[in-house]
């Protein structure tokens, strides 16, 4: 039996054929973060608060772990939805492996929830562009 206080937690992992550095930046810098997700405020600094930017919205985040080439994490809060976005960077003999982790889905946001796993696939495609267009 599921407690009010269990959660849900989203994971996409990708293998992408580029360096480590190369997914670091799609992934840090905000010019380019603004190509694969949204408009954002975005810097790799643990305490910036910064927002995502769409049409249907905003979403206010703010960055809790960087580990260069490593990790990066932070809160995303939006439309009821409090959740942390975790990735972890591994490189491997053809390129990086990419872990995407969102936690905090409570068992009244499986709209949420599904919506986010539709959306990440779609955005990891536009990261994964956006990664290999860089030199």
């Amino acid at each position: 039996m599921m407690q009010a206080t269990d959660t849900k937690t989203l994971i996409v992992e990708r293998e992408m054929p580029h360096p480590l550095g190369k997914v670091w930046r799609a992934l840090t810098q905000s010019p380019l973060i603004e190509e694969w997700l949204m408009e954002n405020d975005f810097k790799p600094v643990v305490g910036h608060r910064f927002d995502l930017r769409a049409e249907w919205g905003v979403v206010e985040c703010q960055v809790l772990v960087v580990e260069p080439n490593e990790a990066l994490s932070y809160t995303w809060e939006a439309m009821g939805l409090k959740s942390v976005v975790s990735w972890t960077l591994t490189p491997t003999s053809s390129g990086t492996h990419l872990r995407m982790e969102q936690s905090g889905f409570r068992p009244d946001q499986q709209q949420a929830y599904a919506g986010a796993k539709y959306g990440w696939q779609k955005f990891f495609t536009d990261l994964e562009r956006v990664a290999g267009d860089l030199v």
